[in-house]
């Protein structure tokens, strides 16, 4: 699927051969923090559906967290403190799986739980590792069940919302697209229960600062950590790794089967699919530092050019050669994504430079950018 695809489109596996749903505390958890067992019977059934009909699911589900701070009378939906937080999860994590496997035997079909935390997928080797077996796994026909590991999460290397760990799996499963199920219809012009002419915009062939300025940061349903924001970032990472990525309402019944008979969704279209060390970078959603340009250079990554130092105009951060570091153009937006060939300090001794006054002020003989168009991504 090179152009934008309906929504339906995904729920095909001849266009979409695997996909990743991803599956919110609100939906999967009631307020008193039970399971809505018959809503996620609904789910596993369309899941099902999609397995029979050949298409292969990848299940990113929330709700470990508000299921163990029910059976452990924690308040706050257990989010009190990152202690009750971790507890709670260790604690709803167990329930959770179960259900999930129960579900999912009820249809002849195997479950595989994965917890992961942010640098499983952003240490190189360690994405692989994740990536290898999500592959082994869906190539068996199992469905895995994937959840962010909060028992050990903590505010440094966490996620903080399955909207982007979702997008991340899609990467590294190989996925063709995502459908993050929400308690709204996708992303609309303004926030819709404010605002009755806000209007749902069916396809993003780009973020920008336009669409940027229509999401709203909150949950709606004060279980969740993500809002719209959390999901525009997670289209920005699936999209920028080839899959397209839709918002579409999970509230109902059956919510992917609503989906493929038509159902409203917003889709953001995927861009052109890296490969290896650049599909990895896209996805990132940590770096080490930032390296502001001016507008030629801007111009010149956006024809495949290396970074030369000449193009460069600041300098921040602590990183070393090979930390992965953010490109930033004039106006303060992330353009691109790469490994640093110089550490930060030299980086800043030498921007601005042309390339035959480099060696003198470094007293070596340079390397040819600070950042190599074969260790880069544009974003």
């Amino acid at each position: 699927m090179t152009h934008a695809p309906s929504p339906a489109a995904l729920l095909s596996a001849a266009a979409c051969p695997v996909l990743v749903v991803k599956v919110g505390s609100a939906l999967l958890v009631a307020p008193d923090g039970t399971v809505r067992r018959e809503w996620l019977a609904s789910l596993v059934d369309d899941i099902a559906a999609r397995t029979a009909a050949g298409q292969r699911i990848v299940i990113v589900s929330s709700g470990a967290i508000a299921l163990g701070a029910r059976r452990l009378g924690l308040p706050k939906g257990g989010r009190a403190s990152l202690e009750d937080a971790q507890a709670a999860a260790a604690t709803g994590q167990i329930a959770l799986s179960q259900c999930w496997a129960e579900l999912l035997g009820d249809h002849a079909i195997t479950a595989a739980q994965m917890l992961v935390t942010l640098d499983d997928l952003e240490d190189r080797r360690r994405f692989l590792n994740a990536s290898a077996t999500l592959r082994r796994l869906i190539a068996l026909g199992v469905v895995p069940v994937i959840n962010e590991n909060d028992s050990v999460a903590t505010e440094e290397i966490r996620f903080g919302d399955n909207d982007r760990l979702a997008a991340r799996i899609a990467q590294a499963a190989g996925a063709g697209g995502v459908v993050l199920l929400s308690d709204v219809d996708g992303l609309y012009t303004a926030n819709p229960k404010n605002d009755p002419d806000a209007k749902l915009v069916e396809s993003v062939a780009r973020i920008d600062a336009r669409i940027r300025a229509m999401a709203d940061g909150g949950s709606a349903s004060g279980m969740g950590s993500g809002g719209m924001l959390s999901k525009l970032e997670a289209a920005r990472i699936a999209t920028s790794a080839g899959a397209h990525l839709a918002i579409a309402n999970g509230t109902h019944d059956h919510p992917l089967a609503r989906l493929a008979a038509g159902g409203r969704a917003t889709v953001f279209t995927a861009g052109p699919q890296g490969k290896g060390r650049k599909l990895w970078l896209a996805g990132r959603m940590t770096a080490r530092g930032r390296i502001t340009v001016d507008a030629g250079a801007q111009a010149a990554l956006a024809k495949g050019s290396s970074l030369l130092a000449a193009g460069a105009t600041a300098v921040d951060g602590k990183f070393v050669r090979g930390d992965v570091i953010e490109i930033l153009n004039a106006s303060g937006e992330t353009i691109a994504r790469g490994l640093a060939e110089y550490d930060a300090g030299d980086a800043a001794r030498i921007m601005g430079l042309r390339s035959d006054a480099i060696a003198e002020v470094l007293g070596y003989a340079p390397r040819s950018a600070l950042v190599h168009r074969d260790q880069m991504v544009l974003l």
